[in-house]
């Protein structure tokens, strides 16, 4: 146990392992509770604004996904989206902040919550990146992920809910 210890230790202090509070948030919605319907596809089908917090040192970009862990099927893919400057702080209401990918419509494009029936959960994560990925167009939130792998520094998630009326 000792050992373990200073292991850790060691690691922190030589920076091997970052503790990181990189926050995600929306003045839209709070955590785990309804998404308004302006932003799902019984309103304007906009994405939200998202203000994103305390991105670690080191970072060269961010990558955002927003998808659907409850849809039948699997989970569905609204957002894809990679090459956002680091130093953002906020993505805008209805704005494109890097380049999107495919969703599971197979558009590059943000797609609202519009679940086929109940309550479903929609989680936006952002991903703070030691790299800029330079990916085509046509990759989707799998190619997404294989290309983050080993370069993600903190990563920060913020779920909302949306059943339609």
């Amino acid at each position: 146990m000792k050992k373990l210890l200073v292991l850790i230790i060691i690691l922190l202090i030589t920076g091997c392992v970052s503790e990181s509070n990189m926050k995600l948030s929306s003045p839209g919605f709070k955590p785990n509770k309804p998404i308004p319907a302006k932003y799902a596809c019984q309103g304007e089908d906009i994405n939200p604004e998202l203000n994103i917090s305390e991105v670690p040192e080191g970072a060269e970009s961010l990558a955002l996904i927003m998808d659907d862990p409850d849809a039948p099927g699997g989970t569905w893919v609204h957002w894809v989206v990679w090459s956002i400057p680091a130093d953002t702080k906020v993505i805008n209401e209805d704005s494109v902040p890097g380049t999107q990918g495919v969703n599971s419509w197979g558009n590059n494009e943000y797609g609202g919550p519009c679940p086929p029936s109940g309550e479903h959960r929609y989680v936006f994560k952002v991903y703070a990146l030691d790299i800029n990925l330079d990916l085509d167009e046509t990759s989707n939130k799998n190619v997404l992920e294989q290309a983050m792998k080993g370069h993600v520094l903190a990563s920060a998630e913020l779920t909302g809910l949306y059943s339609k009326e």
